[in-house]
């Protein structure tokens, strides 16, 4: 699937949460996948598929040249090959979570991810130094999924201010012609949100490829 429609870095020219904080931010570039941007109607249960294909656009892009980004059909059809999912998942609505995404990173750019579960919102403070860490030692955008919360997103940075920490979203629930990286931020699609601002009662699962772009030293 080409790439070359979409939007790419999508972020860029947003403003801070605070000007004073710290930002570790995706290096590299990554087209913004979201619902029916190819002409296939995922609405209501795609967000987890368009957020791998990010991903999948972003080691494209950065890692592994000339590759294609894989369609929801083959997504699920790579599941299905590597026996995560039975042959009635092809062609179903069923979404897939930070696991899934995991696996199929793993088939196609034979990259590990590492995956970090966090019981419940409240507790997304304990892990923001491997946020920051992840972002200075491999720049790759990270999945993240949740349960209450079950809606799945980009995460292309983490800042840093004091004793608190924003998330840089990039939101695949998005539906219509895509306008400019303006719009998108005027509208909330891609947005800088507060941890305090998650779900404290939903778990979340975090999908962190783990190869570093072209552009980390």
């Amino acid at each position: 699937m080409s790439t070359s429609k979409l939007l790419t870095n999508i972020h860029e020219g947003i403003e801070n949460v605070k000007q004073s904080g710290r930002n570790h931010l995706v290096s590299g570039n990554y087209a913004y996948y979201h619902y029916l941007c190819d002409g296939f109607d995922d609405r209501g249960w795609g967000c987890g598929y368009r957020t791998l294909q990010t991903l999948c656009s972003w080691m494209n892009y950065n890692f592994k040249d000339n590759a294609e980004v894989p369609s929801i059909p083959r997504i699920q059809e790579i599941l299905v090959e590597l026996e995560d999912k039975p042959k009635s998942f092809m062609n179903s609505q069923q979404w897939i979570g930070s696991f899934e995404v995991c696996l199929v990173i793993d088939k196609l750019y034979d990259i590990p991810c590492k995956i970090v579960h966090v019981n419940k919102g409240e507790e997304l403070q304990t892990i923001v130094d491997t946020l920051v860490a992840h972002f200075e030692r491999f720049g790759s955008p990270i999945m993240m999924g949740g349960d209450v919360d079950c809606s799945s997103k980009g995460i292309m940075g983490i800042q840093i201010n004091h004793n608190d920490a924003s998330l840089l979203v990039v939101d695949p629930h998005y539906v219509g012609r895509e306008q400019s990286k303006e719009f998108l931020q005027n509208k909330g699609w891609v947005k800088w949100q507060p941890l305090k601002d998650f779900l404290s009662s939903s778990f979340y699962n975090l999908c962190l490829p783990q190869v570093k772009s072209k552009h980390k030293v």
